[in-house]
């Protein structure tokens, strides 16, 4: 398994004001739709291209285009969300799933409330959306999940990562890529990312 940190000039950038506390809650989630989508592009480098032909008003023109798996996004409740809307631009045509986690407080383990997934999920490449891999319990969980309902080809996007969570899931799945925007110092006695940016939840949906 691999892990890949994204560290384009103007991913870092946003990164930098996504963290900042004074961001508001509108900047907030347009830097994490923005740099969800220039994640993906790194993401998504290693998908087959297929040769075809177009016609232009000029002449004929092979070209390239997407080929085999067709693409399903799966976002983390709720804080995932976020990142899907951002990669649609990118690929509108991909499949949306949705796997509802929250953390419990106490424990720090992942419950599930709600799954809704492709039905050929098994059939395509299955990018997991979650900005922050903490823990890892709810990207293990989630991993967990599409595997019984046959995914195969997976990749877990996060914007930031936690050393604890990442060999969580490179325990757990040690075929799954995980890409990051930024790989963090370590996790807090409550299972913040230090030094993070808070609760992305939150600070998306201007909740507590």
């Amino acid at each position: 398994m691999s892990v890949t940190v994204v560290d384009h000039p103007l991913i870092q950038h946003k990164l930098s004001f996504l963290r900042d506390e004074a961001t508001s809650v509108t900047g907030f989630r347009a830097l994490c739709t923005e740099i969800s989508m220039l994640m993906a592009f790194e993401a998504m480098r290693g998908l087959p291209l297929e040769d075809a032909e177009v016609r232009t008003p000029v002449a004929t023109a092979r070209v390239r285009r997407l080929a085999g798996k067709k693409l399903a996004l799966v976002a983390i409740l709720r804080a995932g969300l976020i990142m899907a809307d951002g990669i649609l631009t990118l690929v509108p045509n991909a499949r949306v799933g949705h796997v509802g986690l929250y953390r419990d407080e106490q424990t720090l383990q992942p419950v599930q409330y709600f799954v809704k997934l492709p039905g050929d999920v098994a059939d395509r490449d299955v990018f997991v959306l979650d900005p922050m891999l903490a823990t890892g319990g709810s990207a293990v969980a989630a991993l967990d999940l599409l595997k019984q309902h046959g995914a195969k080809s997976l990749r877990l996007l996060c914007i930031l990562g936690a050393p604890e969570g990442i060999a969580r899931v490179e325990g757990a799945h040690p075929d799954v890529e995980i890409i990051l925007a930024a790989r963090d110092d370590r996790l807090d006695d409550r299972g913040f990312i230090v030094p993070g940016l808070g609760d992305a939840g939150d600070r998306i949906y201007g909740t507590r």
